[in-house]
């Protein structure tokens, strides 16, 4: 197949297609006529490429997967490298989620202070205000 079909099939552009070529993630032939030409190996390896990077992977973490698809394992994650970057994508969505609980627990804490001063100052609570709104007058003040 040509580039233009290859892109379709795999959803994505040709554009992409050039800069993985250039990248040395995709490998080209090239017909009598010069023109780029694929197989079903290629839209398999890149759409293990587009699979990766949809989970947060960069390109370059997605070279292991292509070269163990390219030494003719099925999924192209079984391979020692490939298995070696899943652990460190683990490990670094791990921390990201423990920085983000971390935060979650100070707005938390500090939404919580906020209700309580608010709470103590009206016995109904503050009175909603759009910060666009210009201040209201307090009664006997011009």
């Amino acid at each position: 197949m040509r580039i233009g079909e290859l892109a379709k099939r795999a959803g994505t552009t040709t554009r992409a297609l050039r800069y993985y070529e250039s990248r040395g993630l995709l490998t080209v032939a090239r017909d009598a006529h010069g023109y780029r030409t694929f197989g079903e190996d290629d839209l398999r390896v890149l759409r293990q490429i587009r699979t990766l990077q949809e989970n947060g992977f960069e390109l370059e973490e997605t070279r292991p997967f292509v070269e163990c698809l390219r030494a003719g394992h099925p999924a192209g994650d079984s391979c020692p490298d490939s298995l070696e970057v899943y652990r460190r994508k683990l490990a670094e969505l791990d921390a990201c989620m423990a920085e983000l609980r971390s935060v979650r627990d100070e707005v938390a804490a500090r939404l919580a202070r906020a209700e309580v001063e608010a709470a103590a100052d009206s016995p109904h609570g503050p009175e909603p205000r759009c910060e666009l709104s210009p201040p209201r007058p307090v009664a006997g003040h011009t």
